[in-house]
């Protein structure tokens, strides 16, 4: 398999099975940079990812608390974020390859739901705020159920062949072609010989 193209690439489909194995892997690199953001800060804070760290990167509140000495932390935090955006904007789309959706789903399936989490608590304390949760909530589940639970088509579509169809691979040397079968003669006995060059 090829790992830079599986994790980084945007071309091609992805099965479910591919799609769980990815967000594994995600999930370790997790653990290995927020271990290695807690190694540098001392041992004593505390880390973690999330949707609303990368949505906290545009909003400009979030920079008005910046502080020299958390800068080695946040520099961790930052590579690692936009290392974990890639990998999973990456992994989604082809999953969505696989199954005939656009990549523009994404935007429903995660723009929106992470938009709304990072900025509810601007929202006003009314009754109308929440159809727009409900909505959002129902665009997330749509997605986890589109993305990890959902059979992808069967067959080529767009995007790409089944991940999940086996290769026909032909064998290099097709001995039927070139070995024959010599009657019996007098002499010699039969056996088994190369055809002759036409």
């Amino acid at each position: 398999m090829n790992w830079t193209r599986y994790l980084f690439g945007f071309e091609g489909r992805i099965n479910r099975a591919k799609y769980w194995l990815a967000s594994l892997i995600t999930l370790a690199l997790m653990i290995l940079f927020a271990g290695l953001a807690v190694g540098i800060a001392g041992g004593d804070a505390s880390f973690g990812f999330g949707v609303d760290d990368i949505f906290q990167a545009i909003d400009p509140e979030s920079w008005k608390t910046l502080s020299l000495a958390r800068l080695p932390m946040l520099v961790v935090r930052a590579a690692g974020t936009m290392l974990f955006l890639w990998i999973f904007l990456a992994i989604s789309i082809k999953r969505l390859h696989d199954r005939d959706s656009s990549a523009y789903w994404m935007v429903p399936f995660f723009a929106v739901p992470g938009l709304y989490e990072q900025f509810a608590d601007r929202l006003p304390d009314s009754y109308l705020v929440l159809p727009l949760a409900l909505i959002v909530f129902a665009l997330c589940l749509w997605g986890v159920v589109e993305l990890y639970f959902l059979s992808g088509s069967r067959k080529t579509n767009r995007f790409g062949p089944n991940p999940l169809q086996p290769a026909t691979i032909e064998p290099r040397w097709k001995q039927h072609r070139e070995i024959e079968m010599v009657p019996h003669t007098a002499s010699p006995p039969p056996g088994w010989r190369v055809k002759p060059e036409p």
